[in-house]
């Protein structure tokens, strides 16, 4: 695990916007995320790229459209409970 990549991607507020979306929400469509951040189809697709490549979110493909989910497990490897707490907070 490359905890600067992991760092680099909990430094930013709307990464962080984005995890505490996909904890309320769960296994959620790229298309509902673009319309839930007002962001740019790219600019998502960037945000989304560094949480994937830190390992704190999944992706699931179903056919043409993309899924994603926190994957916990990660999560909980780097972060203690508190700190998940007061991110999903």
């Amino acid at each position: 695990m490359n905890y600067e990549d992991v760092f680099k991607a909990l430094a930013d507020k709307k990464r962080l916007d984005i995890l505490r979306t996909l904890n309320k929400k769960g296994s959620t469509c790229v298309c509902k995320l673009v319309d839930e951040f007002e962001l740019s189809q790219s600019k998502l697709s960037y945000h989304l790229k560094l949480l994937l490549d830190s390992n704190l979110i999944v992706k699931i493909s179903q056919g043409k459209w993309n899924y994603y989910d926190i994957n916990k497990e990660t999560l909980k490897k780097i972060l203690n409970e508190n700190v998940i707490e007061e991110i999903f907070k």
